[in-house]
């Protein structure tokens, strides 16, 4: 969280005693009385994260940063949630709630861009109570309660909407939720202005799924073995395949969802399966984060000793980037 200017605050208070000393005593005390209740909101607002410009404030410019230099591999992904956040932030009447469907395997990246957007949208980034993670597993482990969780996840989302229409919900583990669970809160998702007085319009859900990634791997292989560059893919060559075997997978929360049917989800992002020199940019940039000197070859010898496939080309890794923070340590 970005430091308060308290100096400034405190600046404030001495000079506005000054002010206060030069007026009639009647004046004074309904300026005090005021001014201390101002003043206190104020302190309050510096204090205690509320739902106004002060802890939520999108910035674009910080996330085309982040995405640039800090999303490695992921080309086609960077452009559209650059674009898609860009665009429904800065919209003040927006339709619907912006809905992206992060999809590809583990370690590409998804659960990194959903907290590049955070920390560009709230002041507290993943840590603010505006932001909600849901995983599969944990949070809806049973199908036995599957209506209870839809009434739980419906309260959930409205009661906190109504707190901050600002509001961002994350879902983890798609590919695990049970089909039918997510088309609860279809109704938020939805071209509405209100239900039940509450307006979704300004929400932003974001869904995390495996489920997919086969497609997006067998796009990457073709384009590889075509000799076309990896920069050459874009979404178009990926989306459509990639929401249709989302929709009829039914090993997908996704499964044949009125979410998919109805369009309310606005784009299906592709995470592309990392490459060797992706994988040893991510180990540079772990290094840095450990407080290490980053050292190119202690990293590309760990790089080397992970898993790529196809066998024999070693074209692709397997893991991503997820492991590198715990394989790390065993070369530093």
């Amino acid at each position: 969280m970005k430091a308060r200017p308290w100096t400034a605050l405190l600046h404030c208070i001495l000079v506005s005693g000054l002010i206060v000393e030069a007026i009639e005593p009647v004046s004074t005390s309904l300026l005090l009385g005021t001014g201390a209740a101002m003043l206190g909101r104020k302190i309050y607002r510096y204090l205690y994260e509320t739902c106004d410009e002060n802890w939520v404030n999108f910035n674009a410019t910080g996330l085309k940063y982040d995405l640039d230099t800090k999303l490695y591999g992921q080309h086609v992904a960077a452009q559209v949630i650059l674009k898609a956040v860009t665009g429904f932030m800065k919209n003040e009447n927006p339709k619907k709630p912006l809905v992206l469907s992060l999809h590809g395997w583990t370690g590409t990246g998804k659960n990194f861009v959903s907290q590049l957007i955070a920390e560009n949208i709230y002041e507290k980034g993943m840590s603010s109570s505006f932001v909600h993670l849901f995983t599969a597993t944990a949070h809806f482990p049973h199908e036995m309660h599957i209506n209870t969780y839809k009434s739980q996840l419906q309260n959930w989302v409205k009661g906190n909407v109504t707190i901050c229409p600002r509001s961002m919900f994350i879902f983890d583990e798609m590919d695990k939720m049970h089909p039918g669970l997510i088309d609860s809160i279809k109704p938020y998702l939805d071209f509405y202005d209100s239900l039940d007085g509450v307006s979704y319009r300004q929400a932003i859900f974001i869904f995390l799924s495996n489920a997919g990634g086969e497609n997006i791997v067998q796009v990457a292989l073709d384009f590889w073995r075509d000799g076309r560059e990896r920069e050459e893919m874009q979404l178009k060559d990926l989306e459509t395949a990639l929401s249709l075997s989302v929709f009829n997978n039914r090993n997908s929360g996704f499964w044949h969802t009125g979410l998919i049917d109805k369009n309310l989800v606005d784009f299906f992002v592709p995470f592309l399966p990392l490459e060797y020199k992706h994988i040893v940019q991510c180990g540079l940039s772990e290094m840095v984060s450990k407080g290490h000197v980053p050292d190119k070859e202690v990293v590309e010898m760990m790089a080397h000793d992970l898993n790529y496939f196809p066998k024999e080309e070693r074209v692709f890794s397997m893991q991503g980037c997820k492991v590198i923070p715990s394989r790390l340590d065993f070369y530093v």
